[in-house]
């Protein structure tokens, strides 16, 4: 199993399903519009294609048509980008402004398996259910694009913001605090999948971490984190541990 970034390539896109990773591709519409006319892509060049959900495959552009469409034809057979243990979830209180747009975006590019935006106590952003699915709709686009531009096989799942107790009773929930333990010296979570907790502005609220139930708690570093600073270490640091195992 490789990565697609392994595979010297001029771009990446995604497909709706591993069965639609044919021998020869036809890429129309927006995508089409991105390799022709704003990479403009040649014949010759390589392309790597992924379903979203872990399988992709290395092409070749074989034509560019006068309409925008570009033709494909696969290098090789498909592949599946590895798996990374244990899964790692990130839960973050939502912030102002476009600051959770950053958020996801590098975390997408970190290799979180779900993100999970969460309204704390202290949470100043509070949406409504209208404004909430409209973000919701636009953070999965920033998530599609982001895993494009780093050439992830994977989109990792955006859930729909919730208020933070409901996270309370996830089997491996650690919450990200001065005065945890090193991330390194965290054993693997029960039920497979890690989900690192970051609170807003200002942290979490006195009693709410409690509230939690956390399995662990982890330490960032020494200094006071903006929240989506606190968010992104947390991804690079567990990220980075699980991407070593997969190399080994």
């Amino acid at each position: 199993m490789r990565w697609p970034a392994d595979v010297p390539a001029a771009a990446h896109l995604f497909v709706d399903s591993a069965g639609h990773l044919t021998d020869t591709l036809e890429v129309t519409g927006e995508d089409g519009h991105h390799l022709a006319r704003v990479l403009r892509l040649r014949a010759g060049e390589t392309v790597t294609a992924a379903d979203g959900a872990g399988v992709w495959r290395p092409y070749e552009v074989g034509e560019v048509q006068p309409s925008g469409a570009v033709v494909l034809t696969a290098l090789a057979a498909a592949d599946r980008e590895p798996v990374l243990s244990p899964r790692l979830a990130v839960a973050f209180a939502l912030t102002k402004g476009d600051k959770p747009e950053l958020v996801i975006q590098k975390l997408t590019e970190l290799g979180v398996d779900r993100i999970v935006p969460v309204i704390a106590e202290r949470s100043i952003s509070r949406p409504d259910a209208t404004k909430a699915a409209v973000l919701a709709d636009r953070w999965r686009r920033i998530v599609r694009e982001a895993a494009r531009q780093c050439r992830r096989a994977t989109l990792p799942a955006v859930a729909e913001l919730a208020p933070l107790p409901s996270l309370a009773g996830h089997p491996g929930l650690v919450v990200a605090e001065r005065g945890g333990r090193p991330v390194d010296a965290l054993r693997e979570p029960p039920g497979g999948e890690l989900l690192v907790v970051v609170g807003p502005e200002g942290g979490l609220a006195p009693g709410e971490a409690e509230s939690l139930a956390p399995w662990g708690r982890v330490d960032l570093g020494p200094n006071i984190l903006r929240a989506e600073t606190a968010a992104i270490a947390a991804a690079a640091s567990f990220s980075a541990r699980a991407v070593h195992r997969a190399r080994e």
